[in-house]
């Protein structure tokens, strides 16, 4: 049986799917703060890692676990610690846990302090595990959906920084294979797109799929750091403008990691934009 934490989230609910696709036992736990059609067969539970313990009634007989920390679980939370000890005492042995490129790239970065614990912490559990890093997501993206259907408007800084950005089925895709599958104990995976895309570039690729053009707005530093500052804590805001404005030149590599996995490269932005583009329309 498979835990998948966050599991109606842009990663979770891609993950569950191909979980149940492939004839596993899944065991969906989110926060119940969000209603989610689950595939046959799956069982939902509602749990916050922020209390260690709810998790317990998810965990109970499970063989692994996709572990994933959101919202105010990146800057503050129960130590690493407990959340392993609940699972290991319902039976997991093996997770897989869905950190970020920063922490190699940034690791002294306040931003990254949680995501830094959590690694050592499961590398030291004595479990079977396998590390995801990944680089922005595609799906950050959806922040411009109102703009867009409302202005054919996108408004971002940085308009002409590329980022391997990656499509959250393609995560979802590799963390299915690592719960599923053996060769990946031990391994750390960083996980790109198969190219640098800028806002800019993102921009025209959302018309391109909506077949109509997209005005993109240069937003100032200050402007962005506003606007994102109303849904993210302080210091993730501050790294993630960092890494959108200065990215070092690691933060710009193409990772071979998804195709060394499954055997394919990875979705480009416009082909998810094409995937989602009811989203802007």
């Amino acid at each position: 049986m498979i835990v998948v934490t966050g599991a109606t989230g842009n990663i979770g609910a891609h993950l569950v799917r191909n979980l149940a696709e492939a004839g596993r036992e899944v065991i969906a736990v989110s926060r119940g703060s969000r209603d989610v059609a689950l595939p046959e067969g799956v069982r939902s539970i509602v749990a916050d890692l922020a209390d260690p313990d709810s998790l317990a009634p998810a965990v109970a007989g499970a063989d692994a676990l996709f572990l994933l920390i959101t919202g105010e679980q990146l800057v503050s939370g129960p130590d690493p610690e407990r959340v392993l000890k609940v699972a290991m005492a319902g039976g997991v042995r093996r997770v897989v846990f869905v950190s970020s490129q920063g922490v190699a790239t940034r690791a002294s970065a306040e931003g990254y302090a949680r995501l830094v614990a959590f690694e050592e912490a499961i590398q030291r559990s004595g479990l079977e595990w396998t590390i995801l890093r990944p680089a922005g997501f595609y799906a950050n993206t959806y922040a411009w959906a109102e703009s867009v259907r409302v202005e054919r408007t996108v408004a971002a800084p940085f308009g002409a920084i590329g980022l391997p950005s990656i499509d959250p089925a393609d995560i979802a895709a590799v963390a299915a294979a690592a719960l599923s599958e053996d060769g990946h104990a031990g391994k750390v995976y960083t996980l790109t797109g198969p190219a640098l895309s800028t806002p800019r570039e993102q921009a025209e690729a959302i018309g391109a799929a909506l077949d109509t053009s997209v005005r993109f707005v240069e937003l100032t530093r200050a402007q962005a750091y506003t606007g994102m500052s109303r849904f993210m804590p302080e210091p993730v805001v501050e790294h993630t403008l960092s890494i959108l404005g200065e990215p070092t030149a690691a933060e710009q590599e193409i990772s071979p990691d998804v195709r060394r996995v499954l055997g394919r490269a990875p979705a480009s932005y416009l082909e998810w934009a094409q995937r989602n583009r009811a989203v802007f329309a």
